[in-house]
């Protein structure tokens, strides 16, 4: 299987034990999550893959389900987004829906029936109305080691709080004036169990329902509700909800006891929670407030920008559905915190690509060489992709005025530099062999021309006398060549860890050069590439099509990865 780890990780054996156990009614069901409240990126790529990729290892099925139960930072833009990304990883939700399509639901389509439940545990005396202020119920609560006191209001009368929690509903309280809080237990060593807040008022317009609710659910009390109604069999989520899996197990006797639970195949579904580490990596933040930041400060060019952790900004860089499912395999699932190098992303889009990705050839620093003697006009064929026979090959203008990588000549050779040097010849992949025999220098000294002759025996490549040339260089045919806007990305921080100070001071250790553009000649199919469409550059670099900028005339291309780099995966 595809995008979960495949090994007997411990979620896997937590699912195998229920369905040998007859509790899922015969069908695993299991949810993604996501609050429309940002971008998706690589850390909730896992989510969705152990999600998704769990109900697709045992024949079941994945909801996908907008948590959207605080309008204050919600809008459409994130949640079509959300869909969008989680389609292009390869994913598909299914279930009936709640919202006329197949497996998609919104937690606010079920805010009506939430209120019910909450007006039903008020008549029961599990739940009351409570106008402690935060600071005052910090002082209530208490801390884990010593056991807090009962809010003044906890034993009122179910009547008493059925009105105010309507009054509450038809916004006659401020914010903050008063909440709806679970009864519970207020000597719990664990801090949310001790009355948690279940509704809070917020006199704010839902993206979704507009002014119909100015009082929403809490995550904590919306969660378990959904995954109950919906008939899920297993929640999976990351390790911070471990200490709240008391009050979602709580909630969901309460559904029982109110009769609430689904039932399939004629056994009742009890939905159950379990908790595995999110996915974290270094030179990078993955808080969506951070994110949002660099975003509304300009730091980056949007979600999508490609040094973004953001799914879209891996997208747009060039990295592919593929490699990300099969770096969050690598990863794997564990209930251990650990952090992530991304290098190891960048070595699977780096094995992916090698496979798949055509290759051309692109120079990045020009300088113009010029055969003397060459004459006339011919035709280079090069393959394709030298992975892949069926890729085919193309054919490529040759003359005697080309464009190399300024890097592959030096003037003053250092030692074992074996591409081009005064006096020196090389190879021009797929052409032929070239002397250099003299240069152009501007005013400031710095070549602007190399002129060369060829081994008029050497096309194809090779000496006719049969010696030896160890340098074979790329090049760019200067007459046919199209000219265009290259992006070197780096790391956007100087630190793998930015955090180290504190979330407050990340932004110090920003790269300036973490962004670098450049004016390129590239092979003249090129500039037909659709946006999206990855390449090898050889010797350079895999790199795609810029998805938003590019267009004909201009073509841009994003440096994915390099075409090497030290790592190996353990």
């Amino acid at each position: 299987m595809e995008g979960a780890d495949t090994g007997r990780h411990f979620l896997r054996q937590w699912i195998e034990a229920d369905v040998a156990e007859g509790r899922t009614g015969g069908k695993v069901v299991t949810r993604f999550p996501p609050e429309p409240n940002g971008y998706i990126h690589i850390g909730h790529a896992k989510a969705v893959c152990v999600d998704f990729g769990m109900a697709e290892l045992f024949g079941g099925e994945c909801h996908l389900r907008l948590d959207d139960t605080n309008p204050t930072k919600e809008s459409d833009e994130y949640a079509e987004n959300i869909k969008n990304d989680i389609r292009w990883l390869g994913f598909k939700w299914s279930g009936e829906g709640d919202s006329g399509e197949p497996g998609f639901y919104n937690a606010s389509n079920m805010f009506d029936r939430m209120y019910a439940i909450a007006e039903e545990l008020i008549r029961r005396g599990q739940a009351y109305c409570c106008n402690l202020g935060q600071d005052e119920w910090k002082e209530y609560r208490g801390v884990p080691e010593r056991p807090g006191k009962p809010s003044p209001s906890r034993d009122t009368s179910p009547d008493r709080n059925l009105r105010i929690f309507r009054e509450m509903r038809e916004g006659r309280y401020a914010d903050g004036e008063w909440c709806l809080r679970a009864k519970i237990d207020m000597s719990s060593p664990n801090i949310h169990f001790r009355d948690p807040v279940l509704y809070r008022i917020r006199h704010v317009a839902h993206y979704h329902l507009g002014d119909k609710w100015c009082i929403y659910p809490m995550y904590d009390f919306a969660h378990p509700i959904e995954d109950a109604l919906e008939g899920v069999t297993h929640s999976m989520c990351t390790l911070e909800f471990e200490v709240h899996r008391p009050l979602y197990d709580w909630v969901v006797d309460r559904l029982d006891e109110q009769g609430l639970l689904a039932v399939r195949n004629g056994v009742k579904i009890r939905p159950q929670q379990r908790e595995f580490a999110r996915l974290n990596i270094t030179w990078t933040v993955m808080s969506k407030r951070l994110l949002l930041k660099l975003v509304e400060d300009h730091h980056v060019a949007g979600w999508d920008d490609p040094r973004m952790p953001t799914v879209c900004g891996m997208r747009r860089r060039g990295f592919t559905p593929g490699a990300i499912r099969e770096f969050c395999d690598r990863v794997g699932v564990s209930k251990m915190e650990s952090e992530s190098d991304p290098a190891l992303l960048e070595w699977c889009v780096r094995e992916e690509l090698n496979r798949t990705a055509p290759r051309r050839m692109a120079v990045l620093d020009p300088v113009k060489l010029v055969i003397d003697n060459f004459e006339g006009i011919r035709e280079v064929e090069l393959p394709n992709n030298p992975m892949d026979e069926s890729a085919g090959t193309r054919k490529i203008r040759f003359s005697k005025e080309i464009w190399i990588d300024r890097a592959d000549f030096m003037e003053v050779p250092e030692k074992k530099f074996f591409r081009l040097v005064p006096g020196g010849e090389v190879r021009l992949r797929g052409a032929c062999i070239v002397r250099c025999c003299s240069l152009k220098k501007d005013a400031a000294g710095v070549v602007t021309e190399i002129h060369c002759t060829w081994d008029e025996g050497s096309w194809g490549g090779n000496a006719p006398d049969g010696r030896k040339v160890k340098g074979t260089i790329h090049w760019v045919d200067c007459d046919t060549g199209i000219e265009a806007q290259v992006r070197l990305y780096d790391r956007l921080f100087t630190d793998p860890d930015p955090l180290k100070d504190g979330s407050e001071n990340f932004l110090k250790y920003l790269n300036p050069d973490s962004l670098k553009a450049i004016t390129a000649y590239v092979e003249p199919l090129l500039g037909s590439a659709r946006p999206g469409e990855a390449f090898q550059f050889e010797r350079t670099g895999y790199f795609c099509v810029d998805s938003r900028d590019s267009h004909p005339g201009h073509p841009v291309f994003n440096r994915t990865v390099t075409l090497k780099d030290g790592y190996k995966p353990s």
